[in-house]
């Protein structure tokens, strides 16, 4: 198979998440919960592995032996320069209860490096995407023409309005509550969207000023890391780490670096 571009890869991963949207739309009722991972109230509904099959089904269509990282199925084909990374539903428990921030999220990594991200968030018939190096859009289904993103800018911590999330585990959330008392007195307010992928697109939209969260996985921010970075904020680990489950933050600098030094004060990379 010839070398694809980043184009190429991202028509690809727009065309399966809102495809597979659009199917989890289709699914009306509450849905059932088929299993629990970290904790019982981290679930796994019918709905998601139906919404993956049907990506892995159309990637596999369009470009046989490629790699796909699932949330649900993990790791599955020969090694090869692409490798595609996916959340089929990130949100799920507010897909459980008929809530609007949850999204389908593709990312397209070339030789270890994520070149193209998509995040559809069928709710509110929104796609998010970006190719490396081309910037990030937002658009608007059947309604407007694609918009150029870019994060806010110059915000200082105090006017902050922070997006964060909470894991599932009791020590954890623990912690994080631990944190969550050293930083809130610090900024504007605290947002609690339920869906990192969605968390990441809006900080790309300037919908909120930054982002944290210890706990996600490489499915829940491949896509919206890219287009947060698009948009110009800058996605990190702590300590010039990158960007992991250890710990998650984007903003545009400098509140970046603020949210940052303030984070570290309050150690946050520990469990309870």
């Amino acid at each position: 198979m010839s070398q694809p571009g980043s184009g190429e890869l991202l028509e690809l991963a727009s065309s399966a998440a809102v495809a597979a949207g659009r199917l989890l739309l289709s699914r009306g009722g509450r849905p059932e919960v088929v299993a629990t991972k970290s904790s019982p109230t981290d679930v796994v509904t019918e709905a998601d592995r139906a919404a993956e099959a049907l990506i892995r089904e159309r990637i596999d269509a369009a470009r046989p032996g490629d790699r796909v990282l699932g949330e649900e199925g993990g790791e599955t084909g020969a090694p090869s320069r692409v490798r595609w990374i996916v959340d089929p539903l990130d949100g799920t428990v507010n897909y459980l209860y008929g809530l609007a921030d949850w999204a389908v999220s593709i990312a397209a990594e070339l030789d270890g490096g994520v070149v193209a991200g998509a995040v559809f968030v069928p709710r509110r018939d929104e796609l998010f995407s970006a190719a490396l190096g081309r910037g990030a859009w937002l658009t608007s289904l059947g309604r407007f023409p694609p918009a150029r993103l870019a994060c806010n800018t110059d915000v200082p911590l105090g006017q902050a309005l922070v997006a964060t999330g909470f894991g599932y585990q009791a020590g954890r959330r623990l912690v994080q509550a631990e944190v969550l008392r050293v930083v809130l007195p610090r900024v504007r307010d605290i947002r609690r969207g339920g869906s990192c992928a969605v968390d990441l697109c809006s900080v790309a939209t300037g919908s909120v000023d930054a982002y944290y969260e210890r706990g996600v996985n490489l499915w829940d921010i491949a896509a919206g890391g890219l287009i947060a970075t698009e948009a110009g904020a800058r996605v990190t680990g702590m300590h010039g780490n990158p960007a992991s489950s250890s710990m998650t933050i984007a903003a545009a600098l400098p509140l970046h670096s603020e949210l940052h030094d303030l984070l570290a004060a309050a150690d946050p990379e520990r469990d309870g």
